[in-house]
């Protein structure tokens, strides 16, 4: 479904990403892990158009679309979350996942003439609600719910969108152990619905628990890729993560 091929991105004279390539099949969850500085949230940013490669393509469902606006690649399918959670505060949870509904609206003169809040709309945005364990927030304003039901909201939004990719960039950050434990759930179930998930986590033990195949960046290189009992293995993971003196 997602095809990185031969990316690499340079910013002056830090290399952040060489040459990286690895596919996203239709309907798996992928985790992308590595330690900090390795380039995650750069690739992330480059998926779904934030930035531009300085080589390399980027294809989504046989299309490339390196280069392509955020708003373009989201039409195409690709919904986003962000480490820093970014609902609308003050909106009410319907309001926000009615302004993911909206996408094919907010970008043309349709604006003009036609109300996202219709009848047909409000439904669909009541089932990824309810999908979402959202049902007892519906008329509350986004700023007060915690940061986990803010997260779950996110999703819903994302979802909203008519998403069938889905990039989380480190969704359990900031959450306590019930909330993560909530959230594994809400991805699996998530997934089961269809879409295919790759998410960005420090978490081990969350992504040990929920990635099908996990990819593994350092220095901006990949180092391993692979079901998560290969990965927790690998001598180069292990070396990326505990440093070389430790595991000599």
């Amino acid at each position: 479904m997602l095809k990185v091929k031969n990316v690499s991105k340079r910013f002056g004279g830090l290399q952040a990403l060489k040459g990286v390539s690895f596919e996203v099949r239709e309907g798996e969850i992928h985790a992308l892990i590595g330690p900090n500085g390795a380039g995650k949230t750069t690739m992330f940013n480059i998926i779904n158009g934030f930035i531009k490669p300085t080589s390399g393509h980027v294809y989504f469902m046989g299309k490339r679309i390196d280069g392509l606006r955020p708003s373009r690649i989201a039409l195409m399918g690709m919904g986003r979350t962000f480490q820093l959670v970014r609902v609308f505060p003050e909106m009410t949870v319907l309001e926000n996942v009615l302004a993911g509904i909206g996408k094919r609206v907010y970008h043309s003169l349709r604006v003009f003439s036609e109300a996202v809040k219709n009848e047909k709309n409000v439904k669909k945005a009541m089932k990824l609600i309810e999908l979402c364990g959202l049902s007892k927030h519906v008329d509350q304003e986004a700023s007060v719910l915690p940061l986990g039901i803010q997260r779950n909201l996110e999703i819903a939004r994302a979802l909203a969108t008519d998403a069938k990719f889905l990039l989380l960039d480190e969704p359990a950050s900031g959450l306590n152990d019930q909330e993560t434990k909530g959230l594994a759930e809400l991805i699996r179930k998530v997934n089961k619905s269809g879409v295919t998930v790759l998410f960005i986590e420090h978490d081990m033990r969350f992504t040990m628990g929920l990635a099908h195949t996990i990819t593994v960046l350092d220095h901006g290189e990949k180092i391993a890729q692979g079901k998560p009992e290969d990965v927790a293995k690998n001598e180069r993971v292990i070396e990326a993560y505990l440093g070389k003196s430790m595991t000599t």
